[in-house]
């Protein structure tokens, strides 16, 4: 009989220990960068996101900081790198605690160029990539064993301008993008109408990057290539144009991209500004989603045909509120949250996995000028 209670106790822990570890999985740290000088922002937000509810509960909150405007994460989960988009533009490493939410600075190092606006990671860890927009330039750094930046070790200077004089008078670098094997690095430029192209090899110490052959592709005159994303079969990549709404798919093997499609998010009858700003693909690979600031306020919604990589339009949703600058899926792909930057407001839709549509789930985050999110495990 003993034997017996004995038994039945070590699975009943068992079985606690495995619902506790199933209850951690099911929630998400969610990191918020903000606009501090444009409202009532304090710096990076930390909330609780639970992928059954789709429910936030706030966390944390790290002081101080000017205008982390992109945030990167280490794969791990553990540092974080921050576009400080105000004054001449740095960049900031923070150590990362999941448990607390708590960011703590590491260091600090110049962007080099004039209002950073994109920072990415690779998954090794050993460099940054962060763009600056107005410098039109962007600037490479070395990881330290802590996971604090070394000094620019590169500084890559781009030239030129587009058709639009009041938009395009010169280069501005707008994202940093490595490919899916993170061999080649993607760099759109707005102010030229490319996205270009870099070799990455993390062991060169001196020149991690070099233009690759071709060193560019061309999206089209007046476009202005803003953000970029590749397909989960790293197949495909697809690059959304801020100036005229248009989403470029391209065809990718070995760095280099073929154009196979242009598509607007646009409606027929839309007639007012258009600010296209983010895209992302489901992590099932079957939708692509791209938000619309300007006075659309939405997210266009369209099927992926994973034989072409093609889009078809399903659908649109309105972001109920206004400048929709950044928006995440979660892992799971339950759930898209949007940050609405002018409406100090985060809207989090639920996700239907079969026809790709949006519906409102009710919940809502509030924080000042929200312009990037992303998930940490």
């Amino acid at each position: 009989m003993k034997t017996c209670n004995y038994l039945f106790v070590i699975l009943l822990l068992m079985s606690s220990a495995a619902l506790i570890n199933q209850v951690k999985a099911q929630t998400l740290n969610l990191l918020v960068g903000t606009y501090t000088d444009k409202g009532t922002s304090e710096g990076i937000y930390v909330y609780d996101f639970d992928i059954n509810s789709g429910k936030a509960s706030y966390k944390n909150v790290a002081k101080g900081i000017d205008n982390p405007s992109y945030l990167a994460i280490s794969s791990d989960g553990k540092l974080v790198y921050a576009a400080n988009e105000s004054g001449e533009g740095t960049v900031t490493a923070f150590s990362f605690d999941r448990k607390s939410g708590a960011l703590k600075t590491l260091n600090q190092q110049k962007s080099n160029g004039a209002a950073p606006c994109y920072v990415a990671t690779n998954k090794k860890g050993s460099h940054v990539f962060a763009g600056n927009y107005s410098g039109g330039n962007f600037s490479v750094y070395p990881v330290q064993k802590d996971g604090a930046l070394g000094k620019a070790v590169q500084i890559i200077q781009h030239s030129g301008n587009g058709v639009n004089k009041d938009r395009q008078e010169a280069p501005h670098v707008h994202s940093t993008v490595l490919s899916p094997d993170e061999k080649f690095l993607m760099v759109s430029d707005l102010g030229t109408d490319k996205i270009n192209i870099y070799h990455f090899d993390g062991s060169n110490v001196s020149q991690p990057v070099s233009p690759a052959n071709p060193p560019f592709v061309s999206t089209g005159a007046g476009n202005g290539p803003r953000h970029l994303d590749f397909h989960p079969n790293g197949k495909y990549a697809y690059s959304i144009q801020e100036m005229t709404g248009n989403i470029t798919v391209f065809g990718y093997k070995d760095g280099r991209l073929n154009s196979l499609q242009n598509i607007s998010m646009l409606g027929d009858d839309f007639k007012g500004n258009t600010g296209a700003a983010d895209i992302h693909v489901s992590p099932d690979g079957n939708f692509l989603y791209a938000s619309n600031r300007g006075d659309a306020n939405d997210i266009a919604i369209f099927s992926v045909n994973k034989s072409s990589g093609k889009l078809t339009l399903k659908g649109r949703s309105s972001t109920l509120g206004k400048g929709p600058r950044n928006f995440v899926i979660d892992p799971s792909g339950s759930y898209l949250l949007v940050g609405n930057q002018n409406s100090d407001l985060i809207v989090i839709f639920k996700r239907d996995k079969e026809s790709g549509l949006l519906t409102d789930t009710g919940e809502r985050i509030k924080v000042g000028s929200p312009v990037c999110l992303k998930f940490v495990e």
